[in-house]
């Protein structure tokens, strides 16, 4: 029947019982999925991972100001992450340093959850905290 129409049989579910195919433009046909493809890669969000900086000693307003936009990047849906920077003889505040990461962590908990728990790594601390599922 295809060959009479000068069409192509075309599989469409292999996987079903039985195998269903068409009698269409095998072309036509592979245009049309990678143009579905192409939709659906356009519609895609991607997350990219944002950073917010912090020192020992950060002031109260300067903490609800980065963590004001660490809040508006989560709900983007994009991961954030949080470092405390040592610089000097900052280093000997590392209970500090761990006050504002955890200080953090509490101010965000109703948008966010922490992917990686704050650890030192170098002079620096970090956290990493991931868009808390909320659909």
């Amino acid at each position: 029947m295809a060959t009479q129409q000068d069409l192509d049989l075309v599989e469409i579910a292999p996987d079903a019982d039985p195998p269903v195919c068409k009698i269409m433009d095998f072309g036509k046909f592979l245009y049309e999925q990678k143009k579905k493809e192409k939709e659906a890669r356009k519609r895609q969000h991607h997350a990219q991972l944002k950073e917010v900086r912090f020192r020992p000693r950060t002031d109260t307003h300067d903490f609800n100001f980065k963590t004001k936009h660490a809040r508006e990047f989560l709900e983007e849906g994009n991961k954030v992450r949080a470092y405390v920077q040592f610089r000097g003889r900052d280093i000997i505040y590392k209970e500090q340093g761990m006050a504002v990461l955890t200080r953090f962590i509490e101010a965000l908990q109703d948008v966010a959850k922490v992917d990686q728990a704050p650890r030192m790594e170098g002079r620096r601390m970090t956290t990493i905290l991931a868009p808390a599922k909320t659909k």
